[in-house]
């Protein structure tokens, strides 16, 4: 007979097969594997272990369900539509975790596991295959504000076992926006108790895993935001292309079309997992050069590059400050909009008023520059629909023009001959000078001298770092800092408006439909049609991020813009 404590009811339910509680052990219920990690939960001190034993002598583990109620008669009609509910909301919970008597004690609501042995309360995890490699480490909470290894698979070739909680467990707050978002980050970013790899095996295992979580990551999972696991990046957030120079790591794989599409990067795990599962919910990257667009559009989902500083970068492996960036990843504008209203919390979300001036620059959307009809076509209905949306027409530009009337008497006349070399120079001094000598000192004193592997594309990027030095990059940095300074001037194109936040609206083509495969083959490997993401990039002025969320998760709610899928179509 269910007992009623404290508006809760706990259930203790039937088992299907027995396991041993050990850190890393798996279960299966219902033919789905479920992680039972070493960590308890809770104890259930009102009930005797040695009674539990003696009942259940030939069982270790008993799957086992927390129920709420406010009724003081709790009906077996409510028992069902709670079940109902949790079935539908939950991909943890089933009915494998029911048909039982029930026990009272204190738990957030969802299914759980109990020792029968030692009454104490496990979390259950279900177990995903990550079958697209977008993870380097999965890991699972200690339950102390750290995290660990996950230390078990589901014994298959086709990627880690990454173990996601209930749902169930958590609840949206005011002070908690991202309560049950499941969430992966790219592995240049520090998790306590997790090493940080950088994409490369030799820092991986030269340094000890971090005892701090950086505030860009602390600041999600303070926020709600339920961590999962570490995510594969390009080498040191560089630039890479499969499969040549993913030599370290084997490059994630992008779901969309035929399954192997080049993924882009260098957020390229963050990317390819939100793209490929609908278990995980967003995923951070980095985004110097183009570390987030450059995968949002080959995935086709929602993803941003902030503004400079939007959220704090300690505890982070650096490309280049000043010039470093933290981004989400999501299928829904509404998600993605709820993540950088929580994130970056140092700016003014209160803008629903939006630029009347659309800036269409001729050159990115031409035949040429596109060089794909069917995608042109969609291109050009969005922009019309944006410009609805705005109630404007667009404004055609010419970058290089503007630039030519309207820059500084100093200031060079060429821009494309001030700005040709100024990233790569920045990224490779300022990666070499802040990273890579420390690496290769430490490294060489722990292994009598020798020097680290480097994936092509980052070894040669330092090399460059090395043979330019301090002197090109202040030179590059000036560079950088005269195109900023226009672009932002009332002059410029990123020019503030007090009423909008931003004057303008910039937009351009991200990715359009081109076929770019991770080998040199040419033609689809499936030998059928197959479909790629064409998606656009939005512009708005530094500092109007939450302006350029608001808008675009009001587009999303007016059906210009739509959530995306999973798998190998966007719009199945």
């Amino acid at each position: 007979m269910p007992l009623l404590c404290a508006a809760s009811l706990l259930g203790i339910f039937t088992y299907v097969s027995a396991v041993s509680i050990a850190p890393g052990r798996v279960t299966v219920l219902d033919g789905i594997p479920y992680y039972i990690g070493g960590v308890p939960v809770s104890q259930l001190l009102d009930v005797p272990a040695s009674s539990l034993d003696a009942n259940l002598p030939d069982v270790d583990v008993i799957p086992m369900t927390v129920v709420s109620s406010h009724t003081e008669t709790f009906t077996g009609k409510e028992l069902n539509d709670i079940v109902s509910d949790y079935i539908s909301r939950d991909d943890v919970f089933s009915s494998a975790f029911l048909n039982g008597k029930s026990l009272d004690h204190a738990l957030p609501v969802g299914p759980y596991f109990l020792s029968a042995k030692t009454g104490q309360v496990f979390k259950a995890h279900r177990l995903y295959e990550d079958t697209q490699y977008a993870f380097l480490e999965p890991a699972v909470s200690d339950e102390k504000g750290g995290y660990s290894p996950l230390s078990t698979t589901t014994g298959t070739i086709l990627g880690n076992s990454v173990a996601v909680p209930s749902r169930l467990y958590f609840t949206v707050t005011a002070e908690q926006p991202l309560a049950g978002l499941r969430m992966g980050v790219k592995d240049i970013f520090d998790v306590n108790g997790l090493r940080t790899s950088g994409g490369n095996r030799a820092y991986y295992t030269l340094y000890e895993p971090r005892n701090a979580t950086g505030t860009a990551i602390q600041r999600l999972i303070d926020h709600g935001a339920v961590f999962v696991g570490k995510m594969g990046t390009v080498q040191f957030a560089n630039g890479d292309r499969p499969t040549a120079d993913w030599v370290d790591f084997h490059c994630p794989f992008n779901p969309r079309g035929d399954g192997y599409l080049q993924p882009s990067g260098s957020s390229t795990g963050p990317g390819a997992g939100v793209a490929a599962y609908d278990w995980l919910d967003i995923a951070v990257g980095s985004d110097t050069g183009g570390s987030m667009r450059g995968p949002a559009g080959a995935d086709g989902l929602f993803g941003n590059r902030p503004t400079t500083g939007a959220v704090s970068l300690d505890n982070v492996i650096p490309l280049c400050d000043g010039l470093d960036t933290a981004g989400v990843f999501a299928r829904s504008a509404d998600t993605w909009a709820r993540v950088v209203h929580s994130w970056y919390l140092d700016y003014e979300g209160g803008y629903y008023s939006y630029p009347k001036t659309l800036l269409y620059q001729d050159s990115s959307f031409t035949a040429e520059a596109i060089n794909n009809s069917d995608a042109s076509v969609l291109i050009e209905d969005f922009v019309s629909k944006l410009e609805k949306f705005l109630e404007t027409n667009r404004t055609h530009i010419d970058i290089i023009a503007t630039w030519n009337t309207t820059r500084a008497p100093d200031a060079p006349s060429s821009l494309s001959d001030m700005l040709q070399y100024t990233y790569g120079t920045l990224v490779s001094v300022y990666q070499w000078l802040h990273l890579g000598v420390s690496f290769f000192n430490d490294y060489a004193a722990k292994h009598d001298g020798r020097t680290p592997f480097m994936n092509p594309s980052a070894g040669g990027r330092w090399i460059l770092g090395q043979r330019l030095g301090e002197a090109q990059f202040d030179i590059a940095w000036n560079n950088k800092t005269i195109f900023a300074d226009w672009w932002n001037s009332d002059d410029g194109l990123g020019a503030k408006s007090n009423e909008t936040c931003s004057q303008a609206i910039y937009t351009y083509p991200n990715s359009a439909g081109a076929v770019s495969y991770r080998n040199e083959y040419l033609g689809t490997i499936s030998g059928k049609t197959e479909y790629i993401p064409v998606t656009m990039s939005l512009v708005a002025a530094r500092g109007c991020d939450l302006m350029l969320a608001n808008m675009v998760r009001e587009m999303e709610a007016d059906g210009i813009l739509t959530p995306v899928a999973t798998g190998s179509t966007m719009y199945p």
